[in-house]
């Protein structure tokens, strides 16, 4: 592109920013330093996700994009239905930026209804299928959301008591659109505004004069977590976009995928990395709503899956499941996780029992991805959570005092770049203490960078448990316990001490039938000729894990579990 049509369009970027900062009151642009590099780099593509699916069904009209348990969409369906539902949402009076809070489950509605609120020009705020009262009224509040789209009915949830009480603590909720529902209810169906919908020339030139500019918000992602509420993360067509095909294009993901999304859809990896990363490829999505071993299984084979995306926990399950032998699996060639810690053991597992690379991944929602790559040593898979998938973000480690540590060294990881977001919505005081004054985001996260950029986690500044002073990761001493054969899941904790402050606390579910006691794991871990502050004071045997709604370990529930437990005895 010549010099002058670079100028142009940083010039527009540079306006559509300072736009979208009066347009969205509380949302924090991108700095004009780096919207002219991102630009001039090329990282930002400069469209949106409408654009993303015209072309996609301009490109495989005929192609099945989505499939769940109940039909199939091609992408000139999905294109086609979309169109409708952003035009029955423009009907409804939904403004440019403003906000729709989506809350589905695992079903091809969800794909409809995301694409016709970006057609729309407005920002779609995800909510997992759990999420109560108490989190949607919190994040209906915060994001300002004025319609809410909702599953009427799922599996034992019946959404209209949730929806009763939340509306009676949030009147500027004005629409609430019931997906699957019936008819005859007082909310707004989904099925009848689409079917009421014509894609006449002039419903289509309304819409395509909606179509927002690249710059802008088209997406707001509660952050998970386990403590306190969720704060919600903006981010822009350009830096999404960006951060998504940059993640899809490092573990090889292509238009001849068939990706199986079974983590639930509003959780960031499932969106980001398994949703978006398809249609960015071209590829086809199964969307499955349960996490049934033999459910997964049969879908596997039957629609013959190539890809995963989901969390170590479900990994486990999987290559644990005592009738997996029944299941012809052999479609399946890779395997992306995130969200929580890959044991080496979990590794070698997937690897050896399924046949299929294991790519370990490291996320969140404000926009850090690193992953490993299909050409990578063994070591490099078991041991570190990748490289950045976008090669124009800027990784590194500080100390304390905030000074760059050198390769090698453990510290604070800082992340900024072209797929990274840039501020918590309307959270000045949370944004001054995760940013430091040059644009670069505090993750929380311990870790080191070798010499080609690998990073290595070795713990969570929160998670860190300081035992009279000395610095403890409970990410190695969960490593370390892990590696024993008759270890299913471990977690460890900090548990209240009155000399120490704080000692280790070990949470370990057995393998189905193992038996197992703290003289076991002790002397396992003695036997690895480990320090011993790597043995925990502690150790808890549960029969299940308690896992978030995001189908993460629940840490905070175990801290709680043993500070209880400590206090009783007291």
């Amino acid at each position: 592109m010549a010099a002058c049509d670079w100028a142009q369009r940083v010039e527009a970027f540079r306006k559509d920013n300072e736009t979208m900062k009066q347009l969205l009151e509380g949302f924090t642009p991108f700095k004009d330093d780096d919207v002219e590099t991102y630009n001039r780099e090329g990282w930002w593509p400069g469209l949106t996700f409408g654009d993303i699916l015209d072309r996609a069904a301009e490109k495989y009209p005929d192609k099945v994009a989505f499939i769940d348990t109940s039909h199939r969409l091609t992408y000139a369906q999905t294109r086609d239905l979309a169109n409708k539902a952003a035009i029955a949402l423009i009907n409804l009076g939904v403004s440019p930026a403003e906000r729709i809070l989506l809350q589905l489950p695992n079903w091809n509605e969800f794909a409809v209804v995301y694409f016709g609120i970006q057609k729309a020009g407005a920002i779609d705020t995800l909510l997992i299928d759990r999420y109560r009262p108490y989190e949607i009224g919190h994040i209906s509040r915060l994001s300002g959301a004025t319609t809410w789209i909702v599953a009427e009915k799922y599996q034992k949830i019946n959404y209209l008591p949730i929806i009763e009480e939340v509306l009676a603590e949030n009147p500027q909720i004005k629409n609430v659109i019931l997906v699957r529902g019936s008819t005859d209810s007082s909310y707004l169906n989904l099925e009848k505004l689409i079917d009421g919908v014509r894609l006449t020339a002039e419903n289509l030139d309304r819409l395509s004069q909606r179509r927002p500019e690249p710059m802008q918000v088209s997406h707001m992602g509660p952050t998970g977590g386990t403590t306190g509420m969720p704060k919600i993360v903006p981010r822009t067509h350009n830096d999404l976009i960006c951060g998504s095909e940059c993640a899809a294009r490092a573990w090889d993901m292509c238009e001849e995928d068939i990706s199986l999304i079974a983590g639930p859809i509003g959780h960031d990896l499932s969106f980001t990395k398994g949703f978006l990363g398809s249609v960015l490829t071209g590829g086809t999505t199964v969307f499955l709503d349960s996490t049934d071993l033999d459910d997964i299984c049969r879908t596997i084979e039957t629609e013959k899956v190539t890809t995963i995306v989901w969390v170590p926990t479900l990994a486990k399950r999987l290559v644990t499941f005592d009738r997996l032998a029944d299941y012809d699996l052999s479609s399946l060639q890779r395997m992306h996780c995130g969200g929580g810690v890959s044991q080496p053991e979990l590794i070698r597992s997937v690897q050896d029992t399924l046949g299929c690379r294991y790519h370990n991944g490291y996320g969140a929602t404000e926009g850090m991805t690193t992953l490993t790559r299909a050409d990578d040593s063994q070591e490099t898979m078991l041991n570190t959570v990748g490289k950045p998938t976008c090669p124009h973000d800027t990784y590194k480690v500080v100390d304390f005092n905030g000074k760059q540590l050198p390769t090698g060294a453990s510290g604070e990881l800082l992340i900024k770049g072209p797929g990274v977001f840039t501020g918590y919505y309307k959270n000045p005081e949370e944004n001054e203490k995760a940013f430091t004054p040059d644009g670069f985001f505090r993750t929380g996260d311990v870790a080191k960078i070798d010499t080609k950029g690998y990073v290595t986690l070795t713990g969570r500044i929160k998670e860190m448990i300081n035992r009279g002073g000395e610095s403890i990761s409970a990410v190695e001493i969960e490593r370390l316990i892990s590696d024993h054969q008759d270890v299913q899941m471990v977690a460890v904790v900090p548990m209240p001490d009155k000399d120490l402050g704080e000692r280790a606390c070990a949470y370990v579910q057995p393998m189905p039938g193992a038996s197992l006691n703290f003289e076991k794991i002790i002397a396992f871990l003695k036997s690895r000729q480990v320090s011993v502050l790597l043995l925990p004071e502690r150790i808890e045997f549960v029969e299940e894990m308690p896992l978030t709604k995001a189908r993460k370990m629940d840490k905070q529930a175990l801290i709680e579990d043993i500070t209880a437990k400590l206090s009783a005895k007291a």
